[in-house]
């Protein structure tokens, strides 16, 4: 990460979707009163205590993490460097692709893990999960925690937590963005220009159509990728840059979804469909096949994130390079819209070791660790460093410039209700097949956004 960026993002206040798919139900309420808080100052490291005047961190401590497109090379290498600081420490790695599925019945039976990573399909509803008193309120010890280093971990953060109600539950620990992939060998070879707004994207769809390969691939079933990548930026750029409009959707208020800006975006939509540049496969597929077609240039775009050079790594071809445009929605002449996102790591409020769970934060919230996290993953993580001379992506290096630009507006953190969110991705997937119109859309998203403003 260059200090230009660095710059950049400090100054902007950002946040974001919460990746959360899945409530885990609300009868496991806790009555329970909240563990008391060790001091936020670095931990003991023995049970002797004798290293600081912190917390002894010692006995088991069990985190549950998600095996997807960051891979888990860095958790492992973390819980590793953790396990060395803190000998007397015994860990338990609860993880893999479908850890969310599996470890939904122990938090509904309330008896989680220490320390969770929420993310993938599938992971706690943040929202719900408070609700349902299952994290823990952070909010007196994070004013004061520093990490390993000594440094506020609240002052070394790009993107802070999201405030609910005033509290702090969750701290958001990879910093990204979505956007339109593609890639820049490809388009190089065939001197293909890179869209700056809508109609190039439109215009050198048309050479892409004529060169027999499919312009476009969304990733079928899994259509946040869409709406965070296209749909949105879109809505934005048609509400002349004004991002307050995704809050306004998010908080559901009347009528936001028949206005002018969402029928615009909608209506992009149906003109990359009817112009026959949207591969009609994807509507079958989920995001791993649909990244595979695109890797193997059966299409020349996807939306997708940052993590998605790493994910492929094992599947992309030798020579692929790839690029990334923040939005490709917006007219000639206006400005790129980035709609960042970060995943948070938590504790559970249940946590039978909450000290060990808030002692690893304070260990993976700094520097050395972030940088470490770039080189593994190719992504970002939520901490201000500076990436230069060393072995971080190309990909996230490339992203660097749009942030960097005066020409960018940052979406606003919102959450969207999960009801509401999987009827705009139902509804879009239709769209996108042709099964719909833009005002069946609405009709749908706004019959979804009452449903959802009366159980509120």
């Amino acid at each position: 990460m260059n200090k230009k960026k660095l710059s950049f993002l400090s100054l902007v206040v950002l946040l974001i979707l919460t990746i959360g798919l899945t409530g885990c139900g609300g009868s496991n309420k806790s009555t329970e009163p909240e563990k008391s808080s060790p001091s936020a100052s670095t931990p003991g490291s023995s049970p002797s205590g004798t290293e600081d005047s912190g917390p002894v961190i010692a006995g088991d401590f069990e985190v549950q993490y998600c095996v997807g497109g960051y891979g888990d090379a860095w958790q492992k290498s973390m819980l590793a460097q953790f396990k060395a600081k803190y000998p007397d420490v015994n860990i338990k790695e609860s993880a893999g692709p479908k850890i969310n599925d599996q470890m939904k019945p122990r938090w509904i039976q309330g008896d989680p893990p220490d320390l969770i990573f929420i993310d993938c399909a599938g992971g706690l509803d943040v929202l719900q999960a408070i609700k349902d008193n299952q994290l823990m309120d952070l909010t007196e010890w994070f004013k004061t925690a520093q990490n390993t280093d000594g440094e506020l971990i609240s002052d070394s953060l790009i993107a802070p937590p999201q405030s609910y109600d005033g509290k702090t539950y969750a701290i958001p620990y990879v910093f990204g963005s979505w956007g339109t992939f593609y890639d820049q060998a490809l388009f190089k070879k065939n001197s293909w220009e890179v869209p700056t707004d809508f109609d190039s994207f439109l215009a050198v769809s048309d050479k892409i159509k004529a060169s027999g390969m499919t312009p476009y691939i969304h990733t079928g079933v899994h259509m946040g990728y869409f709406l965070g990548g296209f749909l949105f930026p879109g809505i934005v750029s048609a509400n002349g840059d004004d991002p307050s409009i995704m809050q306004d959707m998010a908080a559901m208020k009347p009528g936001i979804f028949k206005s002018e800006p969402v029928m615009k975006a909608l209506q992009q939509v149906v003109t990359m469909r009817d112009k026959g540049f949207i591969d009609k496969a994807a509507v079958a597929l989920n995001h791993t096949d649909s990244q595979i077609q695109f890797v193997q240039h059966k299409d020349a775009f996807i939306p997708n994130g940052l993590w998605v050079e790493n994910e492929m790594n094992k599947d992309t071809p030798a020579g692929f390079e790839f690029g990334v445009i923040p939005s490709i929605t917006q007219a000639s002449g206006g400005k790129y819209i980035a709609n960042p996102y970060t995943t948070p790591v938590a504790v559970a409020q249940k946590a039978k070791n909450p000290e060990a769970a808030k002692a690893f934060i304070q260990f993976m919230f700094t520097k050395k660790s972030a940088i470490e996290w770039a080189e593994l993953t190719g992504a970002l993580l939520n901490v201000k460093v500076d990436l230069n001379g060393t072995k971080a992506s190309g990909l996230s290096m490339s992203a660097s410039k749009y942030y960097s630009s005066p020409d960018l507006v940052v979406l606003p953190a919102v959450t969207f209700n999960a009801d509401l969110q999987k009827e705009m991705e139902n509804a879009t997937l239709a769209l996108s097949d042709g099964k719909i119109t833009p005002e069946q859309w609405v009709e749908r998203v706004d019959k979804a956004s009452e449903k959802a403003r009366g159980k509120s």
